[in-house]
């Protein structure tokens, strides 16, 4: 796995302050004196490139809390379309998914509510098709700035007063036709079904000069997420998938300081397969760790759902046992990808795309048998 290089590994080793005796300050010392400083201060100093790994033992841990061997089912479907990408978040005692729907044309993104996380009613579309502007045909959706803590509040966090999102927006028609940039769009109420109002321009392309190498072509779903540590200098770093002309998928990562004005972060993406798809990623915050759950697919047969940890945001060691969901169903036979996860009450809820005999719906599997 390629790692990104952090804004951080310029920074200088830590100045020697130690003092030099008097009697070592002839010529004749100053030079051992200034090596042997050199080589203390460098031992004491930290070593910019250097990663904390992650741990067999924890990333077993992770699994054992994440995994939801039950699946419960189809939860969401669209006659005659194709429903993709859901996010789950929650306001007040009311649990919201906001997903996106494909009626041949493009993407455009929906709101649902539920009481209990297991019964979706569709409230209508949040983000629709419009004429003559960058997003035209395609507005695919995802919420910002949720509370990343696991088991946590699932609420979404504000910025400036408003409620964000980020989506995939494209002006051709088609199953996300290339080329793709992300866009970013805002609502004063995030519970109702109402058109969120859209900045008038992406704020990542494919088309931008500090453009990198793997995301030449096309930048795929992104997750935003409010950073208070600031791990990497900036409050918000927005993980997203992208891919160049080979058609090979990796995540990567973007920062803000204001959440309108994004920069790339490194050179290398974050996490990198070597072939195939990951994408669609979902950070939270797991004790010390981050925790990214993401769909791979074609690096090894099928698409699935899985997850990488890391202590600092930009060196992921990626999981390579069981597969947290994976083909099993007649309705998620072809793929079961795509990943959102919340803990509620104890009991982890898995929402994913699901592609089978159904068509492409929104499924669920969860950590308990609540089918019992």
């Amino acid at each position: 796995m390629k790692h990104a290089i952090s804004h951080h590994s310029g920074r200088p080793a830590a100045a020697c302050t130690r003092r030099v005796p008097a009697c070592t300050r002839r010529p004749a010392f100053s030079v051992l004196i200034a090596v042997f400083c050199g080589i203390v201060c460098a031992a004491d100093a930290p070593d910019p490139h250097a990663a904390k790994r992650v741990d067999d033992a924890a990333m077993q841990r992770v699994y054992d809390e994440v995994k939801t061997p039950f699946k419960y089912g189809i939860v969401l479907h669209e006659q005659g379309g194709k429903v993709d990408c859901p996010s789950v978040y929650r306001a007040g005692e009311t649990w919201y998914m906001m997903y996106i729907v494909f009626d041949g044309s493009g993407y455009e993104t929906w709101l649902a509510e539920s009481a209990d996380l297991l019964t979706w009613k569709k409230l209508g579309r949040i983000l629709s098709f419009g004429a003559n502007t960058w997003d035209a045909q395609q507005k695919a959706g995802y919420v910002a700035l949720q509370d990343t803590t696991w088991g946590g509040t699932h609420a979404l966090g504000r910025h400036d007063g408003r409620y964000w999102l980020s989506y995939i927006g494209g002006a051709l028609k088609g199953y996300e036709t290339d080329p793709l940039a992300i866009g970013l769009a805002w609502s004063a109420d995030h519970t109702k079904a109402a058109e969120w109002n859209r900045l008038n321009a992406p704020v990542l392309s494919p088309a931008d000069p500090d453009s990198r190498h793997w995301e030449k072509l096309t930048l795929y779903k992104s997750n935003i997420l409010h950073d208070s540590r600031r791990t990497l200098g900036h409050p918000f770093v927005m993980f997203y998938n992208a891919k160049t002309t080979s058609g090979y998928e990796r995540i990567g990562i973007a920062v803000s300081d204001d959440m309108q004005d994004w920069k790339r972060f490194g050179v290398e993406p974050v996490i990198d397969n070597g072939s195939g798809i990951s994408g669609d990623p979902q950070v939270v915050r797991m004790g010390d760790l981050w925790v990214m759950f993401y769909f791979g697919a074609f690096y090894r047969p099928g698409a699935f759902d899985t997850f990488a940890c890391s202590h600092d945001l930009v060196h992921w060691r990626t999981w390579d046992g069981p597969d947290l969901v994976a083909p099993s169903e007649p309705w998620d036979k072809t793929y079961a990808h795509k990943p959102w996860l919340v803990k509620h009450d104890g009991v982890v809820y898995h929402f994913y795309c699901a592609v089978g005999d159904q068509g492409r719906v929104i499924a669920l599997a969860t950590s308990k048998d609540l089918k019992k």
